[in-house]
């Protein structure tokens, strides 16, 4: 498996590694399904952290390949939700819908304290991670974003655009250049992404029609 960390090619004199294009290649595939609410978005995150995996730990990333780690988990669990709750639009098809104020909270609270948590302990320990602060962020944000996502939340799009405000910089930083040109790409998904869910949201919390199939 070692020329999954060798170098493909050159781009603007940024030096492209296989596991980093590969991996972020399917996670763009991941995020569009997760556009279209496939369940195949699942397994396609999975293989992507497990790609990414490979290359964050070799360049002694530990919170981005801690991160890759917890995608797997998530990914699997998101799998399981998203099969359990397929049929509860109107259509057929995955019910999406916005956070409660309260469930915003939970979220908002855990990201600040696990950001807190992870941080403290790569500063603490330097070996862990080169920038702890932002790594740190990137991990918990990414958890606290596939969480939402399995919930079928359309603030999954928000968490995914403030994890993408630190993840270009600290891609582009650390040598990993095609994930930070990728990360460019995710944001207009994200964007994208967010019209559509917010879209449907609307019209899966409109009640059915008298008489109409539920």
């Amino acid at each position: 498996m070692n020329w999954l960390n060798s170098e493909a090619f050159t781009l603007f004199d940024q030096h492209i590694k296989w596991s980093d294009m590969i991996g972020n290649v399917i996670g763009l595939a991941a995020l569009a399904l997760g556009w279209r609410r496939s369940i195949w978005t699942w397994p396609a995150q999975f293989v992507s952290g497990l790609i990414l995996f490979t290359a964050f730990a070799t360049a002694h990333l530990s919170g981005s390949a801690g991160k890759q780690i917890v995608v797997m988990l998530v990914a699997a669990w998101g799998f399981r939700q998203w099969s359990r709750g397929r049929q509860q639009a109107q259509d057929g098809s995955l019910a999406v819908r916005f956070a409660t104020w309260r469930e915003r909270a939970l979220m908002a609270g855990a990201a600040a304290a696990g950001t807190l948590a992870v941080g403290g302990l790569f500063t603490l320990y330097p070996s862990l991670s080169w920038d702890p602060w932002p790594d740190a962020y990137i991990f918990v944000g990414t958890i606290v974003a596939m969480y939402a996502q399995a919930r079928g939340m359309v603030e999954f799009w928000f968490a995914w655009l403030l994890v993408d405000l630190v993840g270009v910089p600290l891609n582009f930083a650390n040598g990993f250049a095609f994930s930070g040109f990728v990360y460019v790409i995710y944001g207009a998904l994200v964007l994208w992404g967010l019209r559509d869910w917010w879209l449907r949201s609307r019209e899966d919390a409109r009640p059915a029609l008298e008489g109409a199939p539920a």
